[in-house]
């Protein structure tokens, strides 16, 4: 498509993919602080490769199979492969250079890949988890962003079917981002087992300063994750923005509260928690909400979630991170929350069941979780167990008690070797004296 681009959108945007990349940084070190110490590099590192191996995909095919015209039910992968065809001829997305919008949506598909990893913290072997970061970007996540992003007439002629056919709303990836990893972590957990020692032995987050380092840069980047997808820097996304600040305000509040009447204390992790099942579920109704709507969204994502973590306990899965308690739920609440709350004043005009609108959108939302849902369940298992029969995923019972870092990265976290003699001697004498020194201490003093 040839428009006129607005140089203002388009340094927006670019900032706003700048914002978004930054998240995967964040996550890992929201990742990494919530894992045992013995496991931080590999959890930190699961998040930095799937930059090198989603965004190489990305730009091969990756972004023509979400934003062809579709081919069946992708969109065609040979359309813009390598992106050479976005080089020349100054295409545009809307009002931005379509190079521009390649590089927002790719750094969604990044962190999307990287969000699954925390569902088999400290057990899945490194080469297996690259491999699939890539067969998971082809096979489920491209599928999934054509059908619920590629808007007819924008980035494609003839874009998916969720947006364009069910006419369901996804701001910025509630469904094919949030639904789909916490589902297709479910999945991964399933297919890899517990961890060893799971709910017998403590397993805690090691270091929490890490874990409110990681949630205040996801924070911070999803401001640009959600207002950066209205494509423009004007009303609409400043409403989005203010409900990205609102909606995890609201839900982390919420979190504390149920905290401190089931366990008696709030926690800095509840608080970090809380604000990430904000802004899971603000993600896809941001832009159709007006702020007392993302404020009921993140109370009630707030709340549901700081229960729905207990799941995996009472059901027997070992998803790590808690993808399901915190992504599927709150990816769900947000979802379904644009069929309660929906306002005709938004951008999108729709107005949900309390605005009037009926039941219609609501239905519209209902089928784009289940089907999502269910895709990226059975995709993911399907991908897992091929590669657990193959190549195996899991690491061995040895390498996953002595610490995967090791075992995977030959390195520590932490560098906790003990001093030896000679050099504490030698430390030691540079501090501290020996007590027939102080007179003459004392001396030089006056």
């Amino acid at each position: 498509m040839l428009l006129e681009i607005n140089s203002g959108d388009t340094a927006w945007l670019l900032t706003s993919a700048a914002l978004v990349l930054l998240m995967t940084p964040g996550l890992a070190f929201f990742y990494g602080g919530m894992v045992r110490s013995k496991g931080v590099l590999n959890m930190m590192m699961m998040s930095f490769v799937s930059i090198g191996t989603v965004g190489v995909a990305w730009a091969i095919f990756g972004y023509s199979e979400a934003f062809g015209n579709s081919v069946g039910v992708i969109g065609n992968p040979f359309q813009f492969a390598f992106l050479d065809s976005l080089v020349t001829g100054n295409p545009a997305v809307g009002t931005v250079p379509a190079l521009a919008f390649v590089v927002f949506q790719g750094c969604f598909a990044i962190i999307a890949v990287a969000l699954l990893s925390g569902a088999i913290a400290e057990r899945t072997t490194f080469a297996s988890w690259t491999i699939f970061s890539v067969l998971w970007l082809a096979l489920v996540y491209a599928p999934l962003a054509h059908w619920v992003f590629a808007v007819d007439g924008l980035a494609a002629e003839h874009g998916g079917w969720i947006v364009n056919s069910l006419h369901a709303i996804d701001l910025a990836g509630g469904t094919v981002i949030e639904v789909a990893c916490g589902s297709g972590g479910l999945a991964l957990a399933l297919v890899l087992g517990k961890r060893h020692g799971f709910g017998g032995v403590p397993m805690r987050p090691h270091n929490m300063t890490l874990v409110m380092l990681g949630a205040g840069l996801l924070w911070f980047g999803w401001f640009g994750f959600n207002s950066g997808s209205a494509l423009t820097a004007g009303t609409w996304a400043s409403l989005i923005w203010v409900n990205t600040l609102l909606s995890p305000c609201a839900a982390m509040l919420a979190w504390l509260f149920v905290e401190k009447r089931r366990d008696g204390h709030p926690t800095s992790l509840g608080a970090a928690s809380g604000a990430v099942a904000g802004l899971v579920a603000i993600t896809p109704s941001g832009g159709a909400v007006a702020p007392v709507g993302a404020l009921l969204i993140g109370l009630v994502a707030g709340a549901l979630c700081a229960y729905a973590v207990g799941w995996k306990f009472s059901l027997g899965y070992d998803d790590s991170l808690d993808l399901v308690g915190v992504h599927l739920v709150g990816g769900v609440v947000g979802t379904l929350g644009i069929g309660f709350l929906a306002d005709p004043r938004t951008a999108t005009g729709v107005a949900g069941l309390f605005y009037g609108g009926g039941a219609v959108q609501l239905e519209r939302q209902a089928v784009a979780v289940g089907v999502v849902l269910a895709f990226s369940f059975s995709m993911t298992f399907a991908i897992a167990t091929v590669l657990s029969k193959t190549i195996g995923m899991r690491v061995t019972a040895q390498a996953e008690t002595r610490g995967i870092d090791l075992a995977e990265h030959s390195e520590a976290g932490y560098d906790l070797t003990p001093v030896q003699h000679s050099a504490y001697r030698a430390v030691r004498q540079t501090l501290v004296f020996h007590p027939d020194d102080l007179p003459a201490r004392q001396e030089v003093s006056k």
